[in-house]
């Protein structure tokens, strides 16, 4: 388990979440065709929504 030096309190649920990220990004790499992930397949396989781009087409 990954915890805070000093805290009892359990895990960090912020690390958790960025190795849960890193994991999706290291699939996501390894099942490419291409030898790096564009900056563009980064955002999507970590659902970066730029501003603007609510996606629930209200427009932001």
């Amino acid at each position: 388990m990954v915890s805070r030096r000093g805290s009892s309190g359990g895990p960090d649920p912020v690390a958790l979440i960025e190795i849960d990220l890193y994991g999706d990004l290291m699939i996501a790499a390894s099942s490419a065709d291409e030898d790096r992930l564009s900056p563009d397949r980064i955002d999507e396989v970590l659902r970066v929504v730029r501003r603007g781009e609510s996606g629930d087409g209200d427009g932001g």
